[in-house]
């Protein structure tokens, strides 16, 4: 299954790698992302359907929380999504 983790860069360059990849053949790609950047996550998602690939569906949404050591030593929790666009 493809990955694409969603960072800093435009919302259009997670778009394009989603359309690259399904053109290449992919059944599904998982969009996935952490923190500020999931609002960005949902953005491709909703972009690569809508505008690119009319015939995608959404298959699965995963909402988690997991736990990051910060630089002083302490935990901090951080939301995390992972989105599952399927053909």
């Amino acid at each position: 299954m493809d990955c694409i983790l969603v960072g800093n860069k435009n919302v259009m360059s997670y778009v394009l790698a989603c359309v690259t990849l399904f053109n290449k053949g992919a059944s599904e790609v998982i969009i996935k992302a952490r923190g500020r950047l999931i609002s960005r996550a949902v953005d491709v998602a909703e972009i690569t359907r809508h505008r690119f690939i009319e015939d995608l569906v959404v298959k699965h949404i995963e909402i988690d929380t997991t736990t990051v050591q910060t630089d002083k030593g302490s935990e901090l929790n951080v939301s995390t999504i992972d989105i599952t666009l399927a053909k």
